[in-house]
């Protein structure tokens, strides 16, 4: 039982010493967040350019089904 409490009451680096630590730490916690939303946020862009190329493409072939539809027509009642 007591092994268990004996690193609960001595801290393994003095707290001077160990501020340095928890800060670098901190800095790249942060600095890896940012990258990586700044990666998310590029490939976010790239994916929503990239969908509305297909939403025109769709939209163009949509349009060129629905002529072609009404073209047979036209020639029937002429």
């Amino acid at each position: 039982m007591l092994a268990i409490l004996l690193p609960l009451g001595a801290p393994a680096l003095p707290l001077d010493e160990a501020g340095k630590y928890v800060a670098g730490a901190y800095i790249v916690f942060v600095l890896l967040l940012v990258i990586y939303v700044g990666i998310m946020a590029t490939k976010l862009q790239r994916i929503e350019k990239e969908l509305r190329e297909v939403a025109s493409i769709a939209e163009q072939r949509k349009s060129e089904a629905a002529g072609e539809a009404e073209a047979p027509d036209r020639e029937v009642r002429a």
